[in-house]
């Protein structure tokens, strides 16, 4: 039983999972997946395609004919380590394709492994194919190579990222994925939709809906008949009878009717909202809008409509010329706000970045400092919030069983890996994995909550 601390890089997928027994001959490939929820569908996209072509998926280097690694480059952390796994993979198998955000810079990865076969950037799903062709050619048995109906998953069985746009159209100076990723580009409600049921149909519990900006989903389609597709998207995923979670929604004035649709149980009352800081300035400077006090009054309104809804956010301390006055501004902003999951990056230089050229930039040391602040302000919030759900009966989604019968759950507050856990330590001889049950708290932590069945 491990609980869920606080994580520097509050944007990482959970670990992609690899169950399959090739067959006797099958070409097999090895995926090394990085970065966030996005990177993650990109991921199986990839290797569903490569499935169907009749290749097999290789758990571990060793047994792979080849290897790809599908890297992040949102931050100089997050490049050197897409740049160590890309070594690693080298090391233990030697063919490695290299694919994802990273990759739209070339020469910086050829520039420490020239060895690896080919680079591709994200999203360039053909171009991947090709190199894997290249490198290890196909060799399906039409016979044995049966693709699941809902494609190749990373995840666990019960639970499943949708990713519906790509892009984004905003300008954050510290944020480089429109460089990588280009404007928004939204999927036909259609095809989501119809991804959707199929994973419902294979056994999902929980779709996880995710893009760079959810809430702006549909708004890049110039003859649309709703001015918000999002709305009505929702709306028909939560017809689908399984829990829908919204990640990454930008807290536009339409978000307000998001809510309603939680109110009523159509989709979970849970809303991941990047606010990244609370100071006027400071939002200026990142570029972003700088009404802190109108969210306020938006959290308000989410609240009255819907009031079990839970509020998750991430926030970026340090970033170039941010004040102590700035920084203290932020702590009351999010005394005030009371939001129940807080996530929090230190600020880094990335390359390509206009926040890089902003003078004023803050020391490591006063970084850490301030994020040790922000993290401690943030966990007597979450502490205070569970320890109000002692005695309340919550339904939760049943993550793993351990060795020792130790059930790792998740109530309809909680994203996986992101956010926090409920534990049951007894009576769960005849729980499943994926099941959705009732369970009454009685016990709660800093992060996690215990209950019984």
């Amino acid at each position: 039983m491990s609980q869920n601390p606080p994580s520097l890089r509050p944007d990482l997928a959970p670990m992609a999972r690899i169950a399959e027994t090739p067959r006797s001959g099958q070409p097999l490939i090895g995926m090394v997946s990085l970065g966030c929820p996005k990177a993650l569908v990109d991921s199986e996209r990839i290797l569903t395609r490569l499935r169907a072509e009749g290749y097999g998926i290789s758990p571990d280097y060793s047994g792979a004919d080849a290897v790809i690694v599908n890297t992040c480059g949102f931050l100089d952390s997050a490049k050197a380590e897409s740049l160590d796994a890309i070594g690693e993979a080298l090391n233990e198998n030697g063919k490695v394709i290299v694919t994802g955000c990273l990759g739209a810079e070339p020469d910086y990865i050829t520039g420490a492994h020239p060895k690896v076969l080919a680079v591709t950037g994200p999203h360039q799903y053909e171009q991947v194919l090709d190199a894997v062709h290249k490198a290890v050619p196909p060799s399906p048995d039409p016979f044995v190579d049966l693709l699941p109906a809902s494609g190749v998953s990373l995840t666990p069985r019960h639970y499943s990222y949708l990713k519906i746009s790509e892009g984004c159209n905003h300008a954050c100076k510290f944020c480089i994925i429109p460089d990588m990723r280009g404007k928004l580009t939204s999927r036909p409600s259609r095809a989501v939709l119809r991804e959707a049921e199929k994973l419902v149909e294979s056994g999902v519990k929980e779709l996880l809906v995710i893009s760079q900006d959810t809430s702006a989903y549909g708004t890049d389609w110039k003859d649309r008949e709703d001015k918000f597709p999002i709305l009505p998207l929702a709306r028909d995923l939560g017809r689908l009878g399984a829990w829908v979670r919204m990640h990454y929604v930008y807290p536009y004035p339409h978000v307000r009717d998001l809510v309603p649709l939680m109110a009523d149980g159509l989709i979970l009352p849970y809303l991941d909202i990047p606010f990244q800081h609370a100071h006027p300035d400071t939002l200026r400077r990142m570029a972003r809008p700088a009404a802190s006090a109108r969210t306020l009054d938006e959290i308000a309104a989410w609240r009255e409509i819907c009031p079990d809804i839970t509020l998750r956010s991430t926030f970026i301390v340090g970033y170039p010329g941010e004040t102590e006055e700035e920084f203290q501004t932020l702590l009351d902003w999010l005394e005030e706000a009371q939001l129940d999951r807080v996530g929090c990056f230190q600020y880094e230089n990335v390359a390509g970045a206009r926040s890089a050229a902003l003078p004023g930039h803050v020391p490591d040391e006063v970084k850490q400092d301030r994020w040790n602040r922000f993290m401690e302000t943030a966990q007597a919030i979450s502490e205070a919030k569970l320890a109000a759900k002692l005695g309340q009966r919550l339904e939760v989604i049943v993550d793993e069983i351990d060795e020792d019968g130790i059930a790792t759950c998740r109530t309809k507050a909680d994203a996986p890996e992101i956010d926090g856990n409920l534990f049951i330590d007894e009576g769960t001889d005849a729980l499943n994995v994926g099941e959705i049950v009732t369970v009454e708290v009685d016990e709660a932590g800093e992060y996690d909550l215990w209950g019984r069945l």
